[in-house]
């Protein structure tokens, strides 16, 4: 299940490159069946003296799974896909230990008036010195962060509501600290993080909220994806073999100045070779699209995206499901 997950995933970003229209399947069940079946047989050999009696017993074990699928549609399909992440749901997963830097790159468009911006939704004539001063403002403080998460600087809080259930946490606070050190190395980055980021004396800790633009006081703003702009800024950057552009079944993707010197998150091979040892692999329009084992990076960026897919999902009543028997 968890690779045909990965297929999944994959497929859908090669999809989306190709303007091909993705598709999602949940896995709602899986029945295992077992059946066992026993032989005896019992006999003599008449051509030999004394006679001997002869036998033997016979085991056989089959397994037949069966996957029950359930098609995202209709309001799971906006819910899951085209929904904002909420931040309160996004930021703990720096907590468990995800790279902060990593998780903000994939899934928040802006930071405060620090824009994430990537060749899918602009062209270069769009470009101005502001955008791009933004722009790298925004890596900068990712980066930053990063280095005082790793250093054990970085404090991310969720403060739930008095009324929030257990599982109601979309809607509970989020609050984001630095705390201070004596590393004069680690203290400049310090200084400057809390400088972008508007902290104060009056706030030793700031509110992460929904938004875009100049915070309010003591607020952090973050204007976060949703999954389906997640997929597809990943999908932009996939290096597409140059008979598919020249065909038109897709365009080129477009190396706009801005970005800074950022290698893309995900870095998705193609061949018309099956590749011997990947991490995760597909077949579409006649060619193979895959990502290395050895490539940890890339593998680091679509296990997260994998978490977020996950994260986006939500309990909504199944419509149509399909079930499929496996024989082995």
């Amino acid at each position: 299940m968890i690779e045909a997950s990965k297929r999944q995933t994959l497929s859908n970003l090669v999809r989306l490159r190709y303007a091909d229209t993705p598709g999602f399947l949940d896995t709602t069940q899986l029945i295992s069946g077992y059946q066992l079946q026993r032989n005896v047989f019992l006999g003599v050999a008449s051509d030999t003296f004394p006679i001997r009696p002869n036998g033997g017993l016979a085991a056989q074990l089959q397994e037949s799974p069966t996957f029950t699928f359930q098609p995202v549609t209709g309001d799971a399909y906006a819910h899951n896909f085209l929904r904002p992440l909420p931040p309160a749901s996004l930021l703990p997963l720096a907590m468990g230990g995800l790279p902060i830097d990593v998780l903000l790159r994939l899934s928040v468009q802006s930071i405060n008036i620090m824009s994430n911006n990537r060749p899918f939704s602009r062209n270069s004539g769009d470009l101005d010195a502001t955008v791009e001063s933004h722009s790298v403002d925004f890596f900068s403080l990712v980066h930053d962060l990063r280095l005082l998460q790793a250093a054990g600087l970085l404090n991310i809080q969720l403060q739930k509501n008095s009324s929030t259930t257990g599982k109601d946490v979309e809607n509970s606070h989020v609050f984001m600290s630095i705390s201070s050190t004596t590393d004069p190395n680690l203290s400049r980055i310090v200084d400057r993080t809390r400088k972008q980021l508007n902290f104060s004396s009056k706030h030793d800790r700031m509110e992460v909220v929904y938004g875009v633009g100049q915070p309010e006081p003591g607020q952090i703003k973050l204007l976060t994806r949703s999954m389906l702009s997640i997929l597809g800024q990943i999908a932009y950057q996939i290096q597409i073999p140059d008979d598919e552009v020249s065909s038109g079944n897709t365009r080129k993707a477009v190396d706009i100045p801005g970005n800074h010197g950022e290698t893309p998150l995900m870095d998705i091979h193609s061949g018309h070779k099956e590749p011997a040892n990947a991490f995760v692999s597909i077949l579409y329009d006649h060619y193979y699209y895959w990502i290395e084992r050895g490539d940890f990076e890339s593998k680091l960026a679509f296990t997260i995206t994998q978490m977020l897919l996950e994260l986006s999902k939500t309990t909504l009543n199944p419509g149509a499901v399909v079930t499929i028997p496996v024989n082995k």
